[in-house]
């Protein structure tokens, strides 16, 4: 059953899961041509010899993203009705009343908020949506890619970008089955789903529930659970550097023991920069009383911000950046995109790494995985003042619900107990690896080596239907 496959990337986010890893090779295993329908900067013909096919009209309606704001605003209105909690607005971004057009904006985004804020009220929003789309020369040009090429399938590798709509409503109105991946763990709950398709692929059980749950125009038989192929690479072996080639490759002492801090992004933990420095100091303090330990800092990908670097400057003897590798491809956030050596430069921060520390990044899967532990900080900085977002509110995400236990993690919810939880992991006396090892499989589903390929299987019965 030979089939062409259009997969989609609208953005960069999906290159590290369906550029980088096998999901490719065992599609082609399987028979199929694969084509990537490319809509990013980055040439996958030029960088990996992959047969695409780019888009280059990236205009969407100029009202897209006003409309996308406000269905995402009564979505989270909906469920803050619908399940009487608080949590939802707190996924809320400020609207801006900066100078007369974005003033003039925000008021016809409240208005339009206020009108449609019900379950009826979103399906007139996305009907708004797919209406605007549907009027660009981005539609007709996507549409006559498609006519063209005749995919079998249109496979999308997030469900939560804009440049996404209109290609897969020409898809749609063609006939031709559309997919959509949801990307990440924490995105159904945040009222990211930005498309409509024939089938959503999820990660898990409880994904596929979430999305049943937000999207009642969604059926049963429309969600597939997958999982994701973000952590396969982390059970691939021919990964592993030795330890003593991997540090002397990145000028690290064989001597210590290094404690990984994974950095986040500026809007999640606007201080993060200061649990860097309490960390250092832990280290310090402990390596008075005989230990040998170090910091390997790994900082968010696409933060580029310069808020770490008097911390790292102060303890050059201590810490040492191992940058992600990934690459700035334009000026954007989100034109720095993944490479697939970082891989190996992940996987082997992860194996010659004692545990992690950072705040509440997902990175506490990518360390289970290698059996190792992570400290999540969870108090509040001096520094933070109004206006500064408290990062005590990330563990209320709805999310972080997940969790089998508290267990599933080390919480250092006191700065001054965090030099003691830190040496109670390094001595074996503390770990959530158990319970974090259930939480990664209730979040990432019980396979996660055989994601691809459980992938690949659900394309084919979708090509069936």
């Amino acid at each position: 059953m030979s089939k062409k496959i259009f997969v989609f990337f609208p953005d960069g986010v999906g290159l590290r899961n369906f550029a980088f890893t096998q999901f490719k090779a065992l599609g082609e295993q399987k028979g199929h041509q694969i084509v990537y329908w490319n809509n990013t900067v980055f040439s996958l013909k030029e960088e990996l010899g992959y047969d695409e096919v780019t888009i280059e009209n990236h205009s969407i309606h100029p009202l897209t993203p006003i409309y996308s704001r406000i269905r995402k605003h009564i979505e989270l209105n909906v469920s803050q009705n619908k399940f009487n909690d608080k949590v939802y607005a707190t996924y809320k971004f400020p609207f801006s009343y900066n100078g007369l057009k974005n003033t003039l904006i925000t008021f016809y985004t409240k208005l339009l908020i206020g009108l449609n804020s019900s379950e009826k009220g979103i399906v007139r929003i996305r009907k708004r949506i797919n209406s605007l789309e549907r009027s660009t020369e981005k539609y007709q040009y996507c549409k006559a890619q498609l006519q063209e090429h005749q995919p079998d399938l249109v496979f999308c590798t997030t469900q939560r970008a804009t440049q996404s709509i209109s290609a897969l409503l020409a898809a749609k109105d063609l006939g031709i089955p559309t997919v959509a991946f949801v990307y990440s763990w924490d995105n159904v709950p945040k009222a990211m789903q930005v498309v409509e398709t024939d089938y959503y692929f999820v990660w898990s059980d409880l994904m596929k529930s979430e999305v049943l749950k937000y999207y009642s125009f969604v059926k049963e038989s429309q969600v597939i659970v997958t999982g994701t192929p973000q952590f396969e690479p982390h059970y691939d072996s021919r990964l592993l550097q030795q330890r003593d080639v991997f540090f002397a490759e990145h000028n690290l002492d064989t001597a210590k023991k290094y404690i990984c801090y994974s950095g986040d992004d500026e809007t999640t933990s606007p201080l993060d920069h200061y649990y860097l420095e309490d960390l250092a100091h832990v280290v310090r303090s402990l390596n008075t009383k005989g230990k040998n330990l170090g910091i390997i800092y790994r900082k968010c990908p696409v933060d580029t911000t310069t808020r770490y670097d008097a911390v790292l400057e102060a303890n050059t003897d201590i810490i040492t950046v191992l940058d992600p590798i990934w690459k700035p491809m334009g000026k954007q956030w989100n034109e720095i995109l993944p490479t697939k050596e970082d891989f190996a430069l992940l996987y082997n921060v992860c194996a010659h790494s004692e545990l992690v520390t950072n705040v509440c990044s997902s990175t506490v899967f990518d360390f289970v995985a290698h059996d190792k532990p992570c400290i999540y900080f969870n108090y509040e900085q001096p520094q933070l003042k109004k206006g500064i977002r408290d990062i005590g509110q990330n563990y209320k995400y709805v999310h972080f619900r997940s969790m089998p236990s508290q267990e599933a993690a080390v919480f250092c919810s006191d700065k001054k107990e965090l030099e003691h939880l830190v040496n109670e992991i390094l001595d074996g006396k503390l770990s959530n690896v158990p319970d974090g090892k259930k939480w990664y499989e209730i979040v990432a589903g019980a396979n996660p080596t055989q994601a691809s390929a459980s992938i690949w299987s659900a394309i084919e019965n979708c090509i069936k239907k």
